[in-house]
């Protein structure tokens, strides 16, 4: 080959850098995705994933209410999430009373978003990209908030992380032993919440289950030790967002389908994984 050829084919590999969009579009995902894995470990270690898929509707309310009074959509989707999450926490912390909590505060915020779309249906268009997210439009300001907000939220899930896991694998004896399971439940789903929010600037509110579900429930199939799966969950929704963006780029597919599509090949394959012949047989011995 060629230094001119191999010039060329350097360029086209490393073409979609040369755009500012792409660049903001990597920076946010990778924010979001370590984001999402880290705190969708714990989401689904709990038991809540319902929460992040309801908070993302939550959110998209908020959203909806912010530009009807002129502010600005992720403002209100951050807000209204945020406040979801911590309602939710107050609302039911044991196992039996999340869903019904999670769901009471669900259909009222849907309500409240139907009623707004309706009182102003210029939004209209601009709610297609909110529920499905547009990674392309980021720039550079909201990098620099969904900056913040991660680093905020990680420091945070890092504070509280050993009494959640004990409030979360051990209930009872936790409680017993003095640590508030109300005020951790409030503190983790207000922290879910900011990363719902930040999720749907990527992949939207319909499929907030793909960033902050997906890779933790894959890392939970593969390994049963808490760090290792923590950096797996963490890495491997880092992996699927940056390697969706790049799909997306060259085929022109929406990004949101290929994230979801290679969150959903990494479970099938960590699920079939487990049912091989020689891992059941070993199992059996």
């Amino acid at each position: 080959m060629t230094w001119k050829a191999a010039r060329i084919a350097t360029t086209k590999r490393i073409g979609m850098l040369e755009y500012a969009f792409m660049r903001n579009a990597f920076a946010a995902a990778g924010i979001v995705a370590i984001l999402g894995g880290c705190v969708g470990y714990f989401l689904v270690l709990r038991g809540q994933t319902f929460a992040g898929h309801a908070l993302g509707h939550v959110g998209f309310t908020g959203a909806t209410g912010a530009v009807l009074i002129g502010a600005s959509p992720f403002a209100g989707l951050l807000a209204f999430s945020l406040l979801a999450g911590i309602g939710m926490g107050f609302l039911g912390e044991r196992m039996a009373e999340r869903d019904v909590a999670i769901g009471i505060v669900l259909a009222l915020a849907l309500g409240f978003g139907l009623l707004f779309l309706n009182l102003y249906t210029a939004f209209a268009s601009q709610a297609v990209a909110l529920l499905f997210g547009n990674v392309l439009a980021v720039d550079v300001r909201t990098v620099l908030a969904l900056f913040v907000l991660g680093l905020a939220s990680l420091i945070g899930l890092s504070v509280i992380s050993r009494p959640l896991i004990f409030a979360s694998l051990q209930p009872e004896v936790a409680e017993a032993k003095g640590v508030s399971l109300r005020l951790y439940s409030v503190l983790f789903l207000g922290i879910v919440g900011l990363a719902t929010a930040g999720c749907a600037e990527i992949v939207g509110v319909l499929l907030v289950f793909t960033l902050m579900v997906g890779p933790a429930a894959t890392a939970q199939r593969l390994t049963e030790r808490f760090g290792s799966g923590l950096l797996l969950a963490a890495g491997l929704a880092l992996a699927e967002a940056w390697l969706g963006i790049t799909l997306a780029f060259y085929t022109n597919w929406p990004t949101s389908f290929w994230i979801t599509a290679l969150s959903t090949a990494a479970y099938a394959g960590a699920v079939l994984s487990r049912w091989h012949p020689g891992t059941i047989e070993r199992s059996a011995r």
